[in-house]
């Protein structure tokens, strides 16, 4: 009998697929029973962040409960593009001291309730709401995913929901303090409509008298100054200053005022920032620019403005999105009862390299192409009422700024008027059983809204960062080159292929 020669490549080939069954395949069914994904991702997509897991475990003594508003979490396993926050909410809700629940807003009210207490917070399906005690952070769905201006779609889902953790298990909500003790009016008596709207956006907002406090709290988002009847203190001023050099955020809103004297502390802080506050009131001339006021009369004092375009050369923005509402007929851009404001020229103003300074509103020409505005002394002392009566008639008028210094991070939102967030100016429909603010400042109470976003981000940078597909690349010296490469990494395998043919058919025939 012939001995047959032994083929170790078959030999090789029998034991690789054994292997394959007896070892892989089992793992494989095990794997898929257990439900378990590892995570092979370059950016770790699926995978919570060990930033993440270390703040889990140092909260793991609170009872968190997240709210995902969509019916069933399941539904996010078949959409590529959603795996990512499917995964980070599975997770979390590994853990013991963690809920998750997924429910429908309108099918399930009671959750709905639960989340909105006090019915100021928008549900919008999609949300994701993090909630600890009576702390409630919501996390609108169109951050969770983000497009970046190359058209890559980021996952910013987990450093957001990490960052609401931190904020809820804190037991503080970053908040915005209305200072009290120069006249001003009570949030919770003049301001409510403004306050809830404020409050959907995940910051609380209390009265402060920074005479009596002698500091700013540590949980402080923004300072707001709203209408005073007489200036602040040197000490309050000193307090405003230092939070504004650290990086601080303040909001003035400074309706004329009929008092003696000068502002000298408010004005010191605008000047450091770019800006002088005229003693005036302004009023229009040309009736097709002129405003109904709440009477539904037509008043001079309400006016149309212009919401200023932003700059090119400027990186801050306040006005593209308002300047949107107002194409889209959402809102009209109208101001009322206002002073007029002035940027510092270059030569009065310190250190105006380290500033970026913009006007935000405007005054409007009529059709004769001029502008036809009165400004008329209202405060101040008899330099001031010189300036007010002789230089600022029929010229263009600014009644708002912003100023962000670049070095520090202080920013600084200003304008001459208070009615946009006054009760006083809200409608009420009683048939409809709703209430809006007037039509015809809706513009400006819209800026006023937005500029929170812009003075103070309150969404926590863990430092987690977005998560997006990343790609190995390789790169090539010029055309040729890449062709080199490519002929030599296909004519590899094709030639292993066509070795392969010719031993199959040598042996076939022998």
């Amino acid at each position: 009998m012939k001995n047959k020669k032994f083929n170790l490549s078959g030999a090789i080939a029998f034991t690789i697929a054994a292997l394959i069954l007896v070892v892989f395949v089992p793992i494989n069914l095990i794997v898929g029973y257990k439900d378990k994904v590892y995570d092979m991702t370059p950016a770790k997509k699926y995978t919570l962040n060990p930033i993440t897991s270390k703040l889990l475990n140092e909260t793991s003594d609170k009872q968190i409960e997240v709210f995902f508003l969509v019916e069933d979490i399941e539904g996010l396993k078949t959409a590529p593009e959603y795996l990512a926050l499917y995964h980070t909410l599975t997770q979390l809700e590994e853990r013991d001291n963690i809920t998750l629940t997924c429910f429908n807003p309108d099918a399930k009210p009671e959750y709905a309730k639960t989340l909105n207490p006090s019915g100021v917070l928008r549900l919008e399906a999609g949300d994701v709401f993090v909630k600890c005690g009576d702390i409630i952070k919501r996390i609108s769905h169109d951050k969770i995913f983000q497009t970046t201006a190359e058209g890559i779609i980021e996952y910013a889902g987990e450093e957001l929901i990490a960052g609401a953790v931190k904020t809820c298990t804190s037991g503080t909500l970053p908040t915005i303090y209305f200072m009290q003790g120069h006249g001003e009016k009570a949030v919770e008596e003049s301001y409510t409509v403004f306050a809830n709207t404020v409050k959907a956006n995940n910051y609380d907002v209390k009265n402060i008298d920074l005479s009596k406090e002698l500091k700013i709290p540590d949980n402080t988002a923004i300072i707001y100054l709203v209408a005073p009847q007489q200036d602040i203190t040197d000490a309050e001023r000193t307090l405003l200053m230092d939070h504004l050099n650290n990086g601080g955020s303040v909001s003035m809103l400074l309706p004329p005022c009929d008092t003696n004297g000068r502002f000298k502390n408010i004005e010191y802080i605008l000047r450091k920032f770019g800006i002088e506050m005229d003693y005036n009131i302004v009023a229009e001339s040309t009736p097709l620019n002129q405003l109904e006021n709440t009477e539904g009369v037509q008043d001079p004092h309400f006016f149309r403005v212009e919401y200023t375009p932003a700059t090119d050369e400027f990186t801050e923005d306040l006005t593209t999105d308002v300047n949107y509402a107002v194409n889209a007929g959402i809102c009209i851009p109208g101001i009322s009862n206002a002073r007029s404001m002035t940027q510092l020229p270059d030569n009065q103003f310190e250190n105006t390299g380290n500033f970026e300074v913009s006007s935000i509103v405007r005054n409007i020409m009529n059709t004769n192409e001029k502008y036809s505005t009165r400004s008329t002394a209202m405060g101040g002392d008899t330099d001031t009422a010189v300036i007010a009566n002789e230089q600022l008639n029929n010229v263009q008028l600014d009644f708002g700024f912003y100023s962000y210094n670049k070095s520090t991070g202080g920013k600084l939102f200003t304008i001459g008027s208070a009615d946009m967030i006054d009760d006083s100016m809200i409608i009420y429909d009683d048939v409809q059983k709703t209430q809006y603010v007037h039509p015809y400042i809706s513009g400006t109470n819209l800026l006023a809204t937005m500029s929170n976003t812009w003075l103070k981000d309150i969404d926590v940078d863990m430092g987690i960062g977005n998560k997006s597909n990343s790609y190995d690349t390789m790169e090539f010296a010029d055309a040729s080159d890449a062709k080199r490469v490519m002929t030599y990494t296909s004519a590899l395998p094709i030639a292993i292929i066509v070795f392969g043919i010719i031993v199959w058919l040598k042996r076939r025939h022998a």
